[in-house]
């Protein structure tokens, strides 16, 4: 039998940190030192989107300031409980692009598995908080059938796996799956979107590189990272892992109020993913999510932070400005 050892800068595995999430508003409010006057808020915001995040994530935390960017991510707020006109529990419509449980085909070319119904992380801006998981819950069966919808269609190259966040899931399903799709011929690209390689770095094993690299498939890694301070040494030795085994590695980041809606920090942001062997990719306003609209930045003032990244950075540290909109064939480039 051959004995697996962690890289040294993994102090645990990637299960034992899913198993010891941060879930409790009162923890965390310990562990961070932060003022106890804002729990019963935090308390009333957890029951519809419940505080979830690993404590690799909460350890980057500035401990006593409540404006700390990370902390301002994974935060519940009062004010997400206030309905505020143009948002809504689907702002993309989703729910129309539905073809079967688990598969969502929006765009002409590629298709989206719901691989995981469940993050490391609820982001409080997730666009899917409101998603109807258990309709989409994800296992064998229902994978046959979608795999079965993606052979009958010559036009799909790409498939991408989605979630939640598809690396939750263990990598002997993950294993059988991408070799199932790897075996339909007219699929050329593997693409994941993740957040583990940032918020737990720990899940890149050797395991998790076998299915990322079956020979069939070019494969796409789309990280979310949003600021300069969630890539500490233990998320570049991950990412270092994934840019060996030759995967492609890109980042989407979200334009989010009181985070990063600064082309200062947008900046850095830029050369800290570029030194990790990352290539910024989109940068996305704020999709139009109940309980969100605290995060919004105006497509204006969006457009000028924009205006001053470029002067800031070479054009291939620069990432695409786009927005979703709900039946659009493509994001939407905003100048």
């Amino acid at each position: 039998m051959i004995t697996r050892t962690l890289p040294t800068w993994q102090s645990k595995n990637w299960q034992e940190e899913l198993a010891d999430l941060i879930t409790s508003p009162d923890e965390l409010f310990s562990l961070l030192q932060l003022d106890p006057g804002q729990l019963a808020d935090a308390w009333r915001a957890n029951g519809d989107f419940p505080l979830r995040t690993t404590r690799a994530y909460a350890r980057r935390i500035k401990p006593g300031d409540p404006a700390d960017p990370l902390l301002r991510q994974i935060l519940p707020l009062g004010n997400e409980l206030h309905a505020v006109p143009g948002y809504g529990p689907d702002p993309l419509k989703e729910a129309e692009a539905n073809p079967l449980p688990g598969l969502i085909h929006k765009y002409h070319g590629r298709v989206l598995f719901i691989v995981a119904p469940q993050c490391a992380i609820n982001c409080r801006y997730c666009f899917r908080r409101h998603f109807p998981y258990q309709d989409n819950a994800p296992g064998r069966q229902q994978w046959q059938a979608a795999l079965d919808y993606i052979r009958a269609d010559s036009s799909i190259e790409e498939v991408i796996y989605s979630g939640g966040d598809p690396l939750v899931l263990g990598d002997k399903q993950l294993l059988w799956l991408s070799s199932e799709v790897a075996a339909i011929g007219h699929v050329k690209r593997l693409r994941i979107h993740t957040r583990l390689p940032i918020v737990a770095p720990s899940r890149i094993t050797d395991e998790c590189l076998e299915w990322l690299t079956l020979p069939q498939l070019q494969t796409v890694m789309v990280i979310h990272c949003n600021h300069p301070q969630e890539i500490d040494a233990d998320v570049v030795g991950g990412l270092a892992r994934l840019r060996r085994a030759g995967i492609t590695l890109l980042n989407q980041s979200v334009l989010l109020k009181g985070v990063n809606d600064d082309s200062h920090t947008l900046a850095n942001l830029s050369k800290a993913l570029f030194e990790a062997g990352v290539l910024p990719y989109y940068l996305h306003l704020l999709d139009k999510v109940a309980g969100s609209a605290h995060f919004a930045v105006s497509q204006a003032e969006a457009s000028g932070i924009y205006q001053s990244l470029l002067k800031l950075l070479p054009g291939y540290l620069v990432p695409r400005l786009v927005r979703e909109d709900a039946h659009a064939g493509s994001k939407t480039p905003v100048l």
